[in-house]
Formats: C-alpha cells, structure tokens, sequence
C-alpha cells in the first residue's frame, strides 16, 4: 500500500491538467477527442462520471466512491452506461494494490473486449489518477474534479513523467 506523506498533500491540490468551469465548456474538445481512433476517456470521481453521462459522453472507465465531498451519495441506479463493474478497497490518502490492480483489470478488459468499466471504490477515489495516468494507454485522457473549481482535462501523454515522480511523495507499507 502506499500512502501519501503529509508535506506531499499540496502538490494534489493544484490541477494535474487544464482546468474547465464544467463538463460543457470542454464538450466539444471531448466529442472531437472521442471521434479518434483507441483514444480512451477515463473519469474519476461521482460528479464528473455522472456529469459526463448527463453531457451523452460515454467515458471507457469510470472511478466513483459513492461520496460527494466526503458525504455518502448513492449512484446506482443513475450510472447506466457501464457494461462491467468492479469494487476496489482504497482508504483515504492511499493508493492501495487492490485500487492499482483493479484500474490495471479494466484497461486490460477495455482493451480486450471494448467494454467499459466502471469501479466503485470503498473509501476514495481521489488519488487515483496517479495509477490511471501511469497504466493509461497512449492518447488517453483523465478527467476529474477539482471541488468548487471545475472539471481538470488531463492528457496522460503529458504528465505520465510527472505522475511516476509523484509516486515519490508515497511511502509503501
């Protein structure tokens, strides 16, 4: 398991892409996006995966916890679009093997039958778009949200060196 140090928590703070207002401000850039051949569009976290659903924009994976801003929200009647489903154990401020395997499950099974994946997380979410950037495919994107901010576009192509460097502010257990 890794956790995060404390003095490492800030550098999660700032956005790890460019960052929107909401899901229709970068609609078009996502349809576009989509429309290229094995580009996968990956969203973490319960507003930005069912915000994307409402926008009609089929995302390849999905990452929920059941929690908005740390209160218990129950997705799951409103989340239809996702073929498979998978559960991941992940506490708080943790990245745990379980988390990292899971994500790597779903992209072997995107890869393989073309069906998307959504994995509910029991604890949260939020960190990880560091395995996702990492295992992602070549041309893939992440989006995920930034509380109060907005939505954050994250190329994996551009910040898969950052994200291995990240892994520096975890200590494995």
């Amino acid at each position: 398991m890794l956790i995060l140090k404390e003095e490492g928590r800030s550098e999660f703070k700032k956005p790890f892409g460019k960052l929107y207002s909401s899901i229709i401000d970068l609609k078009d850039n996502l349809e576009n996006y989509k429309k290229q051949e094995n580009n996968l569009i990956i969203s973490i976290g319960d507003v930005t995966t069912i915000n994307l659903q409402k926008a009609g924009i089929k995302t390849d994976m999905g990452i929920i916890d059941n929690r908005i801003e740390r209160k218990e929200y129950e997705f799951k009647d409103k989340l239809v679009n996702y073929k498979v489903q998978f559960k991941a154990e992940n506490p708080p401020g943790t990245i745990t093997k379980n988390l990292w395997n899971t994500i790597k499950k779903g992209f072997h099974l995107i890869e393989t039958s073309h069906n998307n994946i959504l994995i509910v997380v029991n604890g949260e979410e939020d960190l990880a778009v560091i395995p996702c950037v990492i295992m992602a495919p070549h041309n893939s994107i992440i989006l995920y949200g930034q509380p109060g901010k907005g939505v954050v576009f994250c190329e994996v192509d551009q910040v898969k060196s950052k994200a291995e460097k990240l892994l520096e502010k975890f200590e494995e257990t």
